[in-house]
């Protein structure tokens, strides 16, 4: 399917793609085949639907039980097979909305609705392809806008100041791999998001380089050899992403994957964090955040829950 997106590409088709967490699995489909499939998206929409903040009823992990993953992990850290790894969970969670109901009511600037499979409502972009250039916008980092000088203090604190800089550390050699003249055009900015009950401050960078003048011809094979994401696998890669296989105990699908499309010139994508699954007829609501060897268990059990939230 990758070599489909590509031939699209090259044509000058418009088309959407969106793939599983290792990129094993690749869709796409010409953005005039959508509605037959049931698919929805929305990038960058300036629109805010007019809803009240709607919070899902949760059953979250027990947090004894995040405990014991969360522990395994710091072994690992301790151990030297991982610096940073993206722990995550599902959570079921009650709603009286359906799938195309979310998508309706959520506000985000990336969203991916795939028929009553699963939803998406993410505020982070992966990767950006504009004439020969490409950027990444790394976001790792959260805190609740209510805390006191939450800014300064997320921005200052040691844990996720180092946090930060392995990811975007992780992004620059993994676009060194398909670009060149690899750079930081921003390091560490504050976007805010609305969860409806709060506001939360995430931490982001911009990294740039420069294609080859023929990356249209192989567009899906550079897409799924910079994946898994690095801000939602860790570093270093490869044995992250084994251990992440070994402790989260449930597949991730196409959790934290990624999405987007081809305008016809240029490709834009998002990673599919902020997403709801129906799983067995059930809704299951995947979330997480990265570990490292400064991390508190229960803040980082209480940031899984504060990501649990419609937009």
């Amino acid at each position: 399917m990758t070599r489909y997106f590509s031939e699209l590409v090259s044509s000058g088709v418009p088309c959407l793609f969106y793939t599983d967490f290792t990129g094993e699995r690749f869709h796409c489909y010409k953005i005039e085949e959508l509605a037959l499939h049931d698919i929805e998206f929305s990038f960058n929409s300036t629109q805010h639907p007019n809803n009240t903040p709607h919070k899902p009823f949760i059953y979250p992990i027990p947090f004894e039980e995040y405990r014991q993953k969360f522990d395994t992990v710091q072994e690992h850290i301790r151990s030297g097979n991982t610096y940073l790894l993206n722990l995550t969970q599902p959570t079921p969670i009650e709603s009286p909305y359906n799938l195309k109901d979310i998508y309706t009511m959520a506000h985000a600037q990336y969203k991916l609705r795939v028929k009553d499979q699963f939803v998406c409502f993410s505020p982070e972009p992966f990767i950006t392809m504009e004439g020969n250039t490409i950027h990444t916008y790394p976001m790792k980092g959260t805190i609740d806008a209510s805390v006191p000088n939450a800014i300064d203090t997320i921005l200052k604190d040691p844990k996720e100041f180092a946090e930060h800089t392995m990811i975007v550390d992780l992004l620059r050699n993994d676009l060194g791999m398909i670009a060149n003249d690899i750079r930081v055009e921003q390091f560490r900015y504050i976007t805010t998001i609305d969860t409806g009950e709060k506001k939360l401050h995430q931490v982001s960078s911009h990294i740039c380089g420069t294609l080859g003048e023929d990356w249209r011809t192989n567009a899906g094979e550079l897409i799924t050899k910079l994946l898994p994401a690095g801000s939602i696998s860790g570093t270093p890669k490869h044995k992250t992403v084994e251990i992440i296989n070994e402790v989260e105990g449930y597949d991730r699908g196409y959790f934290t994957g990624v999405f987007g499309y081809f305008d016809g010139i240029n490709l834009y994508s998002a990673v599919a964090i902020r997403f709801i699954e129906n799983s067995q007829e059930r809704l299951v609501y995947k979330s997480g955040g990265g570990i490292t060897s400064d991390s508190n268990t229960r803040s980082e059990y209480q940031e899984l829950i504060d990501k649990i939230y419609i937009p």
